[in-house]
């Protein structure tokens, strides 16, 4: 199930004006550029704005996520025609030849349950054609990232046309070995309504990503650094190779 800060309406109303530095997706479109990928598969779309920014490229774009409310943002946007959006994940995708699949920003570690995520691996590589790509970008558990997830650190208010001021901050509520949950707060100046979502990520380290990738018939091609948050993310680039055209056992 998604979070509330994708699948309530009210907040993924506002999700793109509390986050509207994207400049983390500048690394996917140059990756996008250096594969020449024509067909891209996004993943965990969200509000749509990768999707977008590959759609004003001429690239053929399907967009998956879970949350309605996230995709109902994403289809109320200029260009969105240009996009094939559906809602769900990747363990349930329908038959595609992508050169390319992304997985942005938490979209790999809100994958807690170990059962799901091999699926998802499964269910990307069906959807790769031979020699399509993987790419998706998950925290480095050495750097221990969620000791600044503090109220101290994090809390802003933002002024969003049409909806007013609204505060918001992130606590972290447990860390359980690889399992990391914190809270988001938001506080709508407009009508005082108060709204809170609950996410949980797991860091993986790089061994065991590589590991998952190489059971589920992944060439691992390069793991690269984020440049926009130096030593503290891995992103990796997987290949489903060429010549491979069956699907794999489960790990």
């Amino acid at each position: 199930m998604a979070d509330e800060c994708f699948a309530h309406p009210r907040l993924a109303a506002i999700y793109d004006s509390l986050d509207p530095d994207r400049s983390d997706l500048d690394a996917y479109l140059r990756i996008v550029e250096e594969s020449g990928a024509r067909q891209v598969l996004d993943i965990g779309c969200g509000t749509g704005v990768f999707a977008l920014l590959l759609a004003e490229r001429g690239i053929e774009v399907v967009g998956v996520d879970p949350a309605q409310a996230s995709i109902d943002v994403a289809r109320g946007k200029p260009g969105s025609d240009r996009v094939r959006w559906i809602r769900g994940d990747a363990t349930t995708l329908p038959p595609l030849q992508a050169d390319l699949a992304t997985m942005t920003a938490n979209v790999a570690q809100a994958i807690v349950d170990p059962h799901t995520w091999h699926e998802t691996l499964r269910g990307v590589h069906g959807a790769l054609r031979p020699g399509g790509r993987l790419v998706f970008e998950t925290r480095d558990p050495a750097r221990r990232g969620w000791e600044e997830w503090t109220r101290e650190k994090s809390h802003r208010v933002t002024e969003i046309a049409g909806v007013g001021a609204v505060e918001s901050w992130v606590e972290l509520i447990e860390v359980s070995g690889p399992l990391v949950t914190f809270r988001w707060t938001y506080a709508f100046a407009a009508d005082g309504q108060v709204l809170t979502s609950d996410s949980t990520l797991r860091f993986r380290d790089r061994e065991e990503v590589e590991s998952d990738l190489v059971a589920h018939g992944y060439e691992v091609q390069d793991v690269r650094d984020a440049p926009d948050r130096p030593g503290r993310e891995f992103v990796f680039l997987a290949r489903r190779p060429p010549h491979d055209r069956a699907e794999r056992t489960e790990a």
